[in-house]
């Protein structure tokens, strides 16, 4: 069992917080399998409302693949109570949102893609933030100024 955080970070324009929406988000991915190193061609993606029971013991998982060149079977569980947001203050800085119990694989690339929920100092929320392009842009109407995400980068850490 490895345990691996999502580091991201971003500019952040008039934006006072950016984070994933909870149950609904889906994280995509590539993975490496610990076995053999195979790494995934395709995006996979992990949601956390995708519960399937564990492997071994009475919890659950929230992503089982095979490996195609082992055949070994890996596992992904998302840790819910670590799902957190991008602040303004801090945007500039790598800041872990998510982090992962990993079991035979290990993430190696993160798409940003659609999901996000935007908040703007004021009270304005925009829900389902496409971030697919690497940036995004709206107009608030309440700040009466444009908004807008961009240069995001991400990158994983081992957590203990």
């Amino acid at each position: 069992m490895v345990k691996i955080g999502l580091q991201v970070k971003a500019n952040l324009e008039n934006i006072e917080s950016l984070k994933p929406q909870e149950e609904s988000f889906k994280w995509y991915m590539k993975f490496a399998c610990n076995n053999c190193g195979e790494v995934s061609s395709k995006w996979n993606y992990i949601m956390l409302e995708d519960e399937k029971p564990a492997q071994r013991g009475s919890g659950v998982t929230h992503y089982v693949t095979k490996c195609k060149l082992c055949a070994r079977e890996n596992s992904l569980t998302i840790l819910p109570d670590t799902i957190s947001e991008i602040k303004a203050d801090t945007c500039d800085q790598f800041k872990t949102i998510v982090v992962f119990d990993c079991r035979g694989l290990e993430p190696k690339d993160f798409s940003a893609r659609e999901g996000w929920i935007a908040s703007v100092d004021g009270g304005t929320t925009f829900n389902n933030v496409d971030l697919s392009e690497g940036d995004w842009a709206d107009y608030c109407d309440k700040t009466k100024q444009p908004v807008s995400i961009s240069c995001i980068e991400h990158n994983f850490v081992r957590v203990k």
